[in-house]
């Protein structure tokens, strides 16, 4: 029997110490990015840099961050989740090391754009499938309360960061960053595998693909006569298109690249990259939103980003109770979300009322925490057991690709527009695009799995009646 259908699933038990150590995982490293500008943005004024160059750095940060799709998925088949995520922390505190020695703009793109971005790329997915093999019912609910980690973090760790840098100055602050990171080995270390998968051999999986098909068939004295009468010229080609052939099989494999020929999967990952790229992007402008168009002062805007935040973390802890509990798909939710983020920018953009603001800045955390807790949720319930981490890797390179093509737009509207309300605009596009194209397919798909069952109900019904009438 396959192993992936026989699995049994707690749905609990040593799961939630799993939730318990993704959570500090997240909040030692995954917040590492909300303090960028506060830990790097001033000594790189010191260093004469421009604001382009911080952009540059984070545009960096998160293409490296997403492109690292390409290789989490074998390598979390290879390495198992825990030793995939304690990678992750490792990079990421060694990237942060390298930038409390920098003295040049570069060195910030090899430690932070490179080293840590690649890092928080492999604990993600990594994280994610050390939950996901404990949990099924409350699923929803163990992948919000590990995300509210991130966001504790987001709270506390802008607070250390101040400390140090007000007395101690640059280079301790981003050490003692690097430092925290590290503590995320110790919650790596209660990732332990629900099923250990089968060991792989790796000499031996070499030894496979160099040899040919005529090879591996050698078993019986009448093949090793065809293999040796053929001509070198033909041996050399089918040896050479078999290796070719057997390459590209392990490649799609490893990749799970069939999951493409979906277009239902195409669907999900390119909207769920879009609205990636329209919550960075709203991120970045949100503050200067407040600032310049709203005309709020500093106390009026840090109240408006801490109510997004407060939000956000209180939903990522109530929302997945709701929804698994009335057992709406993840993938439902997600649409919901990107609709009511949809509609408080629509309503930021024809009012500047502060008491709307602060309304809409609720909302807004609650909708984000409903796309950014069912993302993966909504790969995962699409994608079987055995394809799910090649499908997070396409979903990530997806949003890589996005980000850097549709994200540079955004900011070319911005700046060519000189408009934070048309910037939001933008962004509604964006939402709009991805409510359209969901919304028909979803509830088609609904519309017919309704009638599938509903045809499977009166098949049983009638076959009950015949046997009623036999037994009579």
């Amino acid at each position: 029997m396959d192993v992936q259908t026989s699995r049994v699933v707690p749905d609990g038990g040593w799961g939630w110490v799993v939730v318990a150590a993704v959570a500090v995982i997240n909040m030692t490293n995954q917040s590492i990015l909300s303090v960028f500008g506060q830990l790097f943005v001033g000594e790189l004024r010191r260093m004469n840099e421009d604001t382009f160059t911080s952009a540059l750095i984070t545009n960096l940060n998160s293409l490296a961050l997403n492109f690292s799709g390409l290789f989490v998925g074998p390598a979390i088949k290879s390495f198992k989740p825990r030793n995939v995520a304690a990678t992750g922390c490792v990079l990421v505190s060694f990237g942060l090391a390298l930038c409390s020695f920098a003295t040049e703009s570069w060195h910030f793109i090899v430690g932070y754009s490179f080293f840590v971005g690649f890092g928080l790329g492999l604990i993600s997915p990594s994280t994610f499938m050390a939950i996901n093999s404990y949990f099924s019912n409350k699923r929803g609910r163990a992948v919000g309360v590990s995300l509210a980690g991130a966001g504790v973090g987001q709270v506390l760790i802008p607070h250390v960061v101040r400390y140090f840098l007000d007395n101690h100055g640059f280079r301790f602050a981003v050490l003692a960053m690097s430092a925290l990171s590290l503590t995320g080995l110790f919650g790596a270390m209660f990732l332990k595998p629900l099923h250990p998968p089968v060991k792989h051999n790796n000499r031996r999986h070499i030894r496979l693909l160099a040899e040919t098909d005529g090879e591996k068939g050698q078993t019986s004295p009448l093949q090793i006569v065809v293999v040796a009468t053929q001509s070198k010229m033909d041996e050399a080609h089918l040896k050479s298109e078999s290796l070719c052939r057997r390459m590209g099989n392990r490649l799609v494999q490893a990749m799970d690249l069939e999951l493409l020929k979906d277009g239902v999967f195409w669907s999900i990952i390119v909207g769920m990259a879009l609205v990636y790229t329209a919550t960075i992007n709203f991120t970045m402008i949100y503050p200067d939103f407040l600032g310049q168009t709203a005309g709020l002062n500093s106390t009026a805007v840090a109240f408006c980003m801490s109510v997004v935040a407060g939000a956000d973390i209180v939903c990522r802890l109530l929302l997945p109770c709701i929804t698994d509990h009335l057992r709406i798909p993840y993938r439902v939710v997600f649409l919901l979300g990107t609709a009511g983020l949809l509609f408080a920018r629509l309503v930021l953009a024809e009012s500047q009322d502060l008491g709307v603001i602060i309304a809409m800045s609720i909302l807004m955390g609650m909708m984000k925490s409903a796309t950014v807790i069912n993302n993966n949720l909504t790969i995962s319930a699409h994608c079987r057991s055995d394809k799910l981490a090649g499908g997070l890797g396409l979903s990530m390179m997806s949003k890589g690709v996005i980000v850097i093509t549709v994200g540079q737009l955004l900011g070319w509207v911005r700046d060519y527009a000189d408009s934070y309300v048309i910037c939001l605009y933008a962004q509604i596009l964006l939402l709009l695009v991805v409510v359209l194209a969901w919304a028909p397919e979803i509830y088609y798909r609904f519309r017919m799995q309704k009638r599938t069952s509903s045809k499977s109900m009166e098949t049983t019904l009638d076959a009950a009646e015949e046997g009623a009438k036999l037994n009579s």
